[in-house]
């Protein structure tokens, strides 16, 4: 309806339809838009190449001797001195302890005796012998009584042999009263002391000998594996672990330790520093090769309802793909791998639990 004053809205309508459309037409532009490209995720990879599987076992263990005696008398009687105590170092030849040798000494000279007297008795058979010789040449006395005669000396020469032997074994007993050092070395116990009545073959002193040193560690049964006979170790000072040396597997106990149910295993030690003193703390590292396997960082594991399972990248379109492996070993630093992955594959050690299936990612290079 026109009134007055009213102007027509019909020229107005051509304004607000092409208003509308103008909306219309930049709404339909805005839900039309593009969304934007992915953008690749940074990773760090690793080119898998066989490699000789290897594990490492950490023992705490000392130094010993590799060889180890007890000296003792080779008779009984009462020690009147013991030259030496723990810590002492000898040498070879060195007496060590005395036993009282009286006894020793007047079998000694019994012996002397009896000897002097046996020699005197063959130097009369043999004297007599040779007139009976000059006699019997003469025609003046038998062939029978100069045959008693050689009897005669033959006799007290043995007696005189005899005598040598019984003066030789009482010479022998008197240096028994004395113990030698049989080698250089250390004393590491004590068995008696001055004053004791020893027996014969009782231990008087336990004898590091100088030379060869062992570091020997008490092994547990379910790692005596690791411990092969001729197994290379590297040994190192539990105060200096800069101090170190090579060595060898050369004894492992037949059975173990009834307290402790461990293994004694002795390494042999190649040219020990002169810091290896007896007793001194050591820890020995056992390096164990198996067979040429793949190794990944353990990283890279990503666990899946199936299992394990690893991100692999396709090398030319720079997607991974998750690939399921089988982990025949895992350490804390590595994983060694069965199955699901050969030679040459690249797999993503970092930033595995941001991926998905068919994402592109880039290089930042491989992981040592």
């Amino acid at each position: 309806m026109n009134g007055p004053g009213c102007r027509p809205v019909e020229w107005l309508r051509p304004k607000v339809v092409a208003s509308f459309l103008g909306l219309a037409l930049m709404a339909g532009c805005q839900g039309a838009e593009v969304p934007p490209k992915e953008v690749s995720r940074p990773v760090r990879t690793i080119t898998v190449e066989p490699r000789r599987q290897h594990s490492e076992t950490t023992f705490t263990g000392r130094i010993e001797a590799q060889e180890q005696v007890s000296l003792s008398f080779r008779i009984a009687g009462r020690m009147t001195e013991r030259m030496v105590d723990r810590g002492a170092e000898v040498r070879a030849g060195q007496v060590i302890a005395r036993l009282e040798p009286q006894n020793e000494l007047n079998a000694l000279r019994s012996a002397r005796a009896s000897l002097a007297s046996a020699r005197g008795a063959f130097t009369q058979a043999d004297n007599h012998l040779e007139r009976q010789r000059q006699l019997l040449a003469r025609g003046v006395t038998t062939q029978a009584y100069f045959e008693q005669t050689e009897q005669v000396r033959k006799a007290a020469l043995s007696q005189v042999e005899a005598a040598e032997a019984l003066l030789k074994s009482a010479e022998d007993l008197v240096a028994f009263t004395e113990l030698e050092a049989d080698a250089p070395g250390v004393v590491t116990d004590v068995g008696a002391e001055p004053g004791e009545v020893v027996s014969a073959g009782q231990p008087i002193v336990r004898l590091a000998r100088s030379g060869g040193r062992d570091a020997v560690f008490d092994v547990p049964s379910q790692i005596l594996g690791a411990a092969s006979p001729d197994a290379s170790v590297r040994v190192s000072a539990v105060d200096n672990p800069t101090i170190s040396v090579e060595g060898r597997v050369r004894e492992i106990a037949p059975r173990a330790d009834p307290v402790t149910r461990t293994f004694q295993v002795r390494v042999g030690l190649t040219d020990p520093p002169a810091s290896f003193r007896l007793g001194t703390a050591v820890v020995g590292v056992l390096t164990a090769y198996g067979s040429q396997g793949l190794a990944i960082p353990a990283t890279a594991l990503r666990q899946e309802q199936q299992g394990s399972a690893v991100w692999v990248v396709n090398p030319q379109t720079l997607a991974v793909a998750l690939r399921k492996v089988g982990v025949g070993r895992l350490e804390p630093a590595t994983a060694f791998i069965t199955e699901g992955l050969i030679p040459g594959d690249v797999v993503v050690t970092a930033g595995v639990g941001s991926l998905h299936e068919g994402q592109t990612v880039r290089l930042l290079g491989a992981e040592l």
